[in-house]
């Protein structure tokens, strides 16, 4: 005998809990299943444990995806401005850090005990340790092999996010039963994930791993962040470097205004008028650290001499080179340490209003695993609550 439930959700992250707490409250039987051993791991290990859960400025520019407009909807009904009274409720006391980021004071396992909480409702089951051998599509819904059981739903909601992070059981799960449901995809890729370097510049920068820079960086096709860099043994990094590989394909080249604060060739020439016997390194060792200007000198990229031997073309060729350091990556560090999954099911094939399957009634997407995709600061964890919330009035 099948176990029968209304709506089966599979993934208890945070877009399948938030849609358990949705589906329960509008009296739904509610079976989440995940084949890990606790919920909401992603979410404890987030923000440096403490969970950058929301951001207070919230827009649909925010967010990768094919199509733009698909985030509006889910977005708008149920806002950062809901989870943020979510909190509240839940005593759960929070800061604002940079660019309206909204971390846990304490640990992101109060998000989670919050989750739990929610979802703590007498129509909702959890199991754990549960894999999901198969699902087929059934005359009033949906039957699942589970472990060793059978279990049959009317509705089937999707939330197994996506490939990133793949040591907290990160799985194509979600993309399979997209697929075997015949909805299409888009290819997938790692996003918000550091940079490695080609051989030769690795080499030339390695001793700088750990120095931090604040920058502006440019994509291709001419997406703009402002923020620190880091340089790491194996590449670059730090919150500019993440934000702008969401919008890097392989091959192309990424600007890096080394000096986005000032207009490097009138500095250069009110130091040359005050110090005129002073070296170039030592100059731009008051703008930069002094470590990367011996490396980009050791490259050959820079000439060390005293400020009054350069004339106006040297000059403006280094502040060219300074303000527009074109580099190319040799790849990124991948899933491994990537913080979100590019790609995914295709937001043609869904429902913005629902994040039901238009071609599959009674099946449902909600968070990473379809093509969308937040910038850093509580973008992803927002669309989680968002899209889980718009799934659980609907499944």
């Amino acid at each position: 005998m099948a176990d029968k439930f209304d709506v089966v959700i599979v993934g208890a992250g945070a877009a399948g809990l938030m849609c358990a707490a949705e589906t329960g409250k509008r009296g739904r039987s509610v079976l989440v299943v995940d084949h890990g051993k606790k919920p909401g791991r992603k979410i404890l290990i987030s923000g440096g444990g403490r969970c950058n859960f929301t951001n207070y400025d919230v827009a649909a520019n925010n967010f990768v995806c094919r199509n733009p407009h698909f985030v509006k909807s889910a977005l708008s009904q149920y806002t950062q401005w809901d989870f943020i009274a979510m909190i509240a409720k839940h005593d759960i006391g929070y800061e604002e850090r940079d660019h309206g980021q909204l971390f846990c004071e304490d640990s992101a396992k109060e998000i989670v005990s919050m989750l739990l909480a929610e979802c703590d409702l007498p129509t909702v089951e959890q199991r754990y340790r549960c894999d999901v051998h198969s699902i087929s599509k059934t005359e009033t819904g949906f039957s699942l092999k589970l472990n060793a059981n059978t279990v049959e739903c009317e509705s089937l909601v999707i939330a197994t996010g996506g490939l990133s992070m793949p040591k907290l059981g990160a799985t194509p799960l979600g993309y399979q039963v997209a697929e075997q449901f015949g909805l299409k995809m888009v290819p997938t890729t790692a996003g918000l994930v550091p940079f490695t370097l080609h051989k030769e510049e690795k080499e030339a920068f390695a001793e700088l791993s750990g120095i931090a820079i604040p920058v502006a960086v440019d994509a291709e096709d001419g997406t703009h962040f402002k923020e620190n860099l880091l340089f790491t043994h194996r590449g670059l990094s730090g919150p500019v470097i993440l934000q702008i590989s969401s919008y890097w394909t392989p091959g192309q080249k990424v600007t890096i205004d080394l000096l986005p604060d000032l207009d490097l060739a009138e500095t250069f020439n009110v130091m040359r008028e005050k110090h005129p016997n002073q070296s170039l390194k030592n100059s731009l060792s008051r703008l930069l650290p002094k470590r990367l200007i011996e490396a980009l000198i050791e490259r050959g990229d820079l000439s060390d001499k005293p400020l009054k031997q350069y004339n106006e073309k040297e000059i403006t060729a280094m502040a060219a080179y300074f303000h527009q350091w074109a580099i190319a990556p040799n790849g990124t560090e991948g899933y491994r340490t990537a913080e979100v999954t590019l790609g995914g099911v295709d937001t043609d094939e869904l429902s913005s209003k629902t994040m039901e399957a238009k071609k599959v009634p009674g099946l449902f997407f909600a968070g990473e695993v379809m093509d969308v995709s937040g910038w850093l600061g509580g973008y992803n964890f927002q669309w989680a609550w968002s899209s889980g919330y718009v799934a659980g009035q609907h499944a």
